[in-house]
């Protein structure tokens, strides 16, 4: 459940100020173009299934990230990631394959877009809204149907859907859209942030 969470958060959450005018694919050049040249971005996030709403917080900057939630906590600062799971109870250290960062990291996962989905424009349900519909090339791919709204106002993502092929549907929402300097040190282990006496077990 951590591992869908983080993966399902990070695809989605840097999806920002694309263009209405632009197609899928180049829009979310434009996203990668415009989280690198804004020197950062922070937002809130809640995901929500039938078993409940998780929220969180999330900070970019180029290819490092963090997040911060009750049910997972993330760093990665490039090369190394670190990992807090409220059911081990420990923080474990990575240094991620190109193939698992697709999976935690939001540049990948916005490049890794073009190769894994096919995508569409679609029609939006209610007025100044954008909609793309995305449907995954793999035939065995968990996720059946992805569906993200922006904001044409704003031009940033709101909300997103993932229909999964087990039924589950996934319901994310975006708020608080912030660009800001970050330090370095945003990107790297905190122990302030887990609890006292929380074991480091490095992995690599």
């Amino acid at each position: 459940m951590k591992r869908i969470h983080i993966a399902l958060l990070m695809t989605l959450a840097t999806i920002v100020a694309m263009a209405q005018a632009q197609s899928p694919s180049t829009m979310l050049d434009k996203c990668i173009a415009a989280i690198n040249a804004s020197g950062g971005v922070t937002a809130s996030y809640s995901i929500t299934t039938s078993q409940g709403t998780s929220q969180g917080k999330i900070a970019m900057q180029g290819s490092k990230f963090r997040v911060i939630s009750p049910d997972a906590k993330c760093w990665y600062d490039g090369k190394t990631q670190w990992s807090w799971s409220p059911l081990t109870q420990e923080v474990n250290i990575t240094s991620p394959t190109p193939d698992e960062l697709q999976m935690t990291n939001p540049i990948a996962a916005a490049q890794h877009f073009k190769s894994r989905f096919n995508m569409k424009k679609a029609k939006a349900k209610t007025a100044k809204t954008y909609a793309i519909k995305l449907t995954p090339k793999a035939k065995n791919d968990a996720v059946k149907t992805l569906w993200l709204y922006f904001d044409e106002t704003t031009s940033l993502l709101r909300t997103a859907r993932f229909e999964m092929r087990d039924k589950t549907v996934y319901i994310i929402k975006i708020t608080n859209y912030k660009h800001t300097s970050l330090p370095a040190s945003t990107f790297t282990y905190d122990k302030s942030l887990v609890p006292a006496g929380t074991q480091v077990v490095d992995l690599r």
